[in-house]
């Protein structure tokens, strides 16, 4: 007889009680003594505090809502058209399968239907996914479909270049390899002619 395979149910991150302040001190600790050294040692006394800190901070995308950050537009545009993009939005994220640095940039574009959102509001859109463990996959299509949803313009453009430290560091160790990754909607994916002239303003030279 076949044995049946039940799948468990997953659960939302909103359902998660989260540690307190002193547990991920005691687990930073046990880290500690686990890779060989003193957590007791000087350098390392406040090491743990010092973690949880940077933690907080780094992984704060958890405790934000970027549909929020999209929600304020513009319809005065003059008549604008043609498509708004934001390039070279650098970011550094955390890889979920080792929880080592992802480093890189994001360019991202979109085609407007009658309104436009501050520019500042695409940049953080990119940082609060950026700010939570991720794949550079995964974070690529979740900034385009957020945009897409809620905006909901002609179309979106979203290309993520990125180092994996995960790479660099451990493993195969191939330093300066980077990672791309593009997600189309809209008119965009319709179009091979919107994908070319998008890649083709990308590589536009800002000087002179």
């Amino acid at each position: 007889m076949d044995a049946v395979l039940k799948s468990l149910p997953i659960r939302s991150s909103s359902d998660l009680k989260r540690p307190t302040q002193a547990e991920v001190e005691a687990a930073i600790r046990t880290l500690l003594l686990w890779t060989g050294d003193n957590p007791e040692r000087e350098g390392l006394l406040d090491t743990p505090m010092r973690v949880a800190k940077a933690y907080k901070e780094m992984f704060d995308g958890y405790n934000k809502d970027p549909a929020e950050e999209l929600g304020r537009t513009f319809e005065e545009v003059e008549g604008y058209k043609d498509m708004v993009i934001e390039r070279d939005i650098l970011f550094h994220s955390h890889c979920e399968h080792h929880m080592v640095p992802i480093i890189g940039r994001a360019h991202v574009g979109y085609l407007p239907e009658g309104r436009v959102v501050g520019l500042s509001k695409l940049a953080r859109v990119v940082d609060i996914f950026a700010h939570r463990l991720q794949t550079q996959e995964a974070m690529t299509a979740q900034v385009a479909n957020t945009i897409q949803d809620i905006l909901k313009p002609k179309g979106v453009a979203v290309i993520v270049e990125a180092e994996h430290m995960c790479m660099a560091m451990r493993g195969i160790r191939k330093q300066g390899a980077t990672t791309l990754t593009s997600t189309f909607t809209g008119v965009f994916a319709d179009s091979p002619e919107d994908q070319i002239r998008f890649m083709t303003l990308l590589r536009t030279s800002t000087k002179a």
